[in-house]
This record gives C-alpha cells, sequence and structure tokens, in this order.
C-alpha cells in the first residue's frame, strides 16, 4: 500500500509538528523492524512497503532545486541501506551531501 499523494504531504506535515523525524524515532523503528524481521514477524514484502512509505513522504520535503525521482531514489537507496545495517544513522548535516549549484 502506497500513500496518495495530497496523504503523503499532510502525514509530512503531521511527522514534522509532531517531532516525529527525530533520529531517536529513527532508529527506534529501524531496530524494530530488524527485530520483527529476525523473528519472521515481518515479511520481506512488508518491511519494502514500510520503506517505501518512509521515501514517499520524505520526498514531499526533497530541497527545492533537487529533481524528486533522484531524490526518492536517493532516499530509497540510503533506506536499503540503514534497514539492512549497511549505513550508520547520524547527523543529517554530516550524511547529506550539499546539492550542486
Amino acid at each position: 500500500m502506497t500513500i496518495a499523494g495530497n496523504d503523503q504531504k499532510k502525514m509530512h506535515h503531521d511527522l514534522t509538528n509532531v517531532g516525529l523525524r527525530a533520529q531517536a524515532t529513527a532508529a527506534g523503528l529501524v531496530q524494530l523492524c530488524a527485530e520483527l524481521r529476525r523473528a519472521n514477524v515481518l515479511e520481506d514484502a512488508a518491511l519494502e512497503r514500510i520503506k517505501d512509505v518512509i521515501a514517499d513522504v520524505i520526498a514531499v520535503g526533497a530541497p527545492r532545486g533537487a529533481h524528486k525521482i533522484d531524490y526518492r531514489r536517493d532516499i530509497k537507496g540510503r533506506l536499503d541501506r540503514l534497514f539492512a545495517g549497511e549505513q550508520k544513522l547520524g547527523p543529517a548535516e554530516e550524511l547529506a551531501p550539499l546539492p550542486e549549484d
């Protein structure tokens, strides 16, 4: 299941207002998914849907000069690495490449 455009914008706004975009929350989600996957409670397809929804919501807030499709693809790749344990969580300023002018 994916979220429609208007619903993505509402979710993005709601999550930002509640503060659920914090690193601690993200780390908890990644750990929870890993634990559920290890316990065979969460199927690979469900994990992909979770990552897709996260990528969709983040893409709504893409920086102005960013091409949304490329930005979303980059976010999805980072999520794949995070959920696979291949990329560490850290301050966004240290992880995100600066947009080229």
